[in-house]
C-alpha cells in the first residue's frame, strides 16, 4: 500500500483542512485583538484551557475506542500505540498539545503506512 492510499482522497483533505483554518483562524484573531490585556495566568483563562483541553481529550477517546470509516481498519494496537506516543511527547514538551497530537497522528499514519 502506497502512502497516498494509506491516506486516501487528499483532494478531499486538502479542502478540509482549508476549511478548518480559515474558520479557526477567524476566531483566534478575534480573540487577540479582544483578550490582549486579558492575564494568562487568570482563573478564566485556566479554567478555560482546562475546558478545552478534556473536550480535545474526550474527542480522542471517542475515536479511539469506537473508530470512524477507515480508521476502524487500523489495529487496535496502532491506534492505542498512537494515543501513547502522543501523551509520551505532549509530556516532554511541557504540556504542548499540538505536538502530542502531531505526534499521535505521525505515528498512526506511519504505522498504517509500515503495515501495509
Amino acid at each position: 500500500m502506497s502512502f497516498a492510499q494509506a491516506i486516501g482522497d487528499w483532494h478531499a483533505l486538502a479542502v478540509l483542512f482549508v476549511a478548518g483554518v480559515i474558520s479557526n483562524q477567524i476566531w483566534r484573531m478575534l480573540g487577540l485583538w479582544f483578550g490582549g490585556g486579558i492575564d494568562e495566568g487568570s482563573e478564566l483563562l485556566v479554567w478555560v484551557r482546562a475546558v478545552a483541553t478534556a473536550i480535545l481529550a474526550g474527542v480522542i477517546a471517542q475515536i479511539v475506542v469506537q473508530p470512524p470509516g477507515a480508521l476502524a481498519t487500523v489495529p487496535d494496537v496502532l491506534r492505542y500505540g498512537a494515543v501513547a506516543a502522543g501523551l509520551v511527547v505532549f509530556l516532554l514538551t511541557r504540556r504542548s498539545i499540538f505536538a502530542g497530537v502531531v505526534t499521535g497522528e505521525v505515528f498512526m499514519l506511519a504505522g498504517k503506512w509500515w503495515l501495509g
